[in-house]
């Protein structure tokens, strides 16, 4: 009887195991096909479009595109208590709290955009060579409890939605 007990405890373990890994890769998904969607205004939208500040709005396209990588990287990496693949100017221009102060230059929109995309494979290498090893524990501004790696993903999942719909807000004004 204990044997079959084992062997259901270990079944068990296996599924929640893959179970969690398809949960994992519908994420990892979501985040890739997400992040085409955005880079995509890259083509479709001129440098002044995207730095142009509608009427009634608080920043810009690319803002939102900055705010976007630089809260991942602060999120997943730095809360990981990892440094992250994005320079401390960078962060220090997109983080919470801050407004465009001015227009972002062609080179600066390269850079933007490599990120985008090149940030969710790197992320996804990360993960899958263990690097998130701890999470310091916070509340988000607006009361999210960020506990555990898997739980960011998530997090940061709803986080860039929501900013996808501001960009696609602003989209019709410019």
């Amino acid at each position: 009887m204990l044997g079959l007990f084992t062997s259901i405890s270990i079944l068990n373990a296996k599924e929640n195991i893959c179970k969690f890994k398809k949960e994992k890769w519908k994420s990892f998904l979501n985040l890739k096909n997400k992040l085409k969607v955005i880079s995509r205004f890259f083509y479709k939208y001129s440098l002044y479009q995207l730095n142009r500040i509608p009427v009634g709005f608080n920043n810009n396209i690319i803002w939102n595109i900055g705010y976007i990588i630089v809260t991942q990287q602060k999120l997943i990496y730095r809360g990981s208590l990892l440094q992250g693949y994005i320079s401390d100017q960078l962060f220090k221009k997109y983080q919470s709290r801050t407004k465009p102060t001015g227009s972002v230059s062609r080179q600066e929109a390269d850079e933007l955009k490599s990120l985008l995309t090149s940030k969710i494979e790197r992320t996804i290498n990360d993960f899958e060579n263990g690097s998130f090893i701890c999470y310091n524990k916070s509340i988000t501004g607006i009361g999210f409890h960020l506990i555990s790696i898997q739980n960011v993903f998530a997090y940061n999942n709803y986080h860039e939605d929501l900013h996808l719909g501001y960009i696609m807000s602003i989209r019709k004004f410019v």
